[in-house]
C-alpha cells in the first residue's frame, strides 16, 4: 500500500501543474509556441527562463496539442524572444492541431490519434522577454493569445486547502520536535560536563 504521505505528495505535484500561473488554454488558431533565450539567467535571461520552468509546463498540460519549442542558447548578449505562430481561425478549427507526443502504435497499446498536417501559420506574433518578469511575459501570452484561464473545481479548491492545513501542521510538529532535539542536547551537555566536574 502506497504510503498517505508519498500520495499527499503527488497529489502536490499534480495540484502544481494543474492551477497556478501558465494554467490557460489557447484558442484552436494558436498553432505553436516558440522561445528564444540563455540557458544561464545572467543579463536579462532571468524572467525568459522562469517562465521556462514555471508557466511553459502548465501552458503544455493544458494544451497538449499545440507544439511548444525552446532553442537554449550560450550567448546571454543575445535577445530573447517567444514567438506564437497563428493559423486561420477557420482553418484551425477544421484542421486542429496534431497531438504533440511520442505515442505512436509501437509504444501504445490503446488507440492513437491519426496524425493531421497543422494549420499553416498565417501570422506570428513576438514577444521580447529580455529583462521582462515572467508574470510580465505570461500577460502578455494571454493577452496576444485570448487563452482562457483554468481554474480550480471546488474538489481542487477543497484538496488545496486540505494541503495547506497539512502543511501548517507538519511546520507546527517540525517546530516542537526541533525544541525537543535542543532540549535534549542541552540535558545531556549538563549530564556530560557533571560526568567530568565529578
Amino acid at each position: 500500500m502506497v504510503s498517505v504521505v508519498r500520495r499527499m505528495r503527488n497529489l502536490r505535484t499534480l495540484l502544481a501543474i494543474r492551477l497556478g500561473p501558465g494554467a490557460a488554454v489557447f484558442p484552436p488558431e494558436v498553432n505553436r509556441i516558440h522561445m528564444d533565450f540563455a540557458a544561464k539567467p545572467s543579463d536579462g535571461h532571468m524572467g525568459p527562463r522562469k517562465f521556462f520552468k514555471q508557466c511553459l509546463p502548465r501552458l503544455k498540460f493544458h494544451n497538449p496539442a499545440v507544439p511548444m519549442t525552446v532553442n537554449r542558447t550560450t550567448d546571454v548578449t543575445g535577445p530573447a524572444t517567444l514567438t506564437i505562430h497563428f493559423a486561420d481561425p477557420a482553418t484551425a478549427e477544421k484542421t486542429g492541431p496534431a497531438i504533440s507526443s511520442t505515442t505512436s502504435s509501437t509504444t501504445s497499446t490503446g488507440p492513437v490519434a491519426a496524425s493531421t498536417s497543422p494549420a499553416p501559420t498565417i501570422r506570428t506574433e513576438t514577444i521580447q522577454m529580455k529583462h521582462v518578469h515572467e508574470s510580465e511575459i505570461l500577460s502578455q501570452v494571454m493577452a496576444l493569445t485570448k487563452a482562457k484561464i483554468v481554474m480550480p473545481t471546488p474538489e481542487e479548491e477543497q484538496e488545496i486547502k486540505d494541503l495547506q492545513q497539512q502543511r501548517v501542521e507538519s511546520e507546527e510538529i517540525s517546530k516542537k520536535a526541533k525544541i525537543a532535539k535542543e532540549a535534549r542536547k542541552r540535558a545531556e551537555a549538563v549530564i556530560s560536563a557533571a560526568r567530568e566536574s565529578a
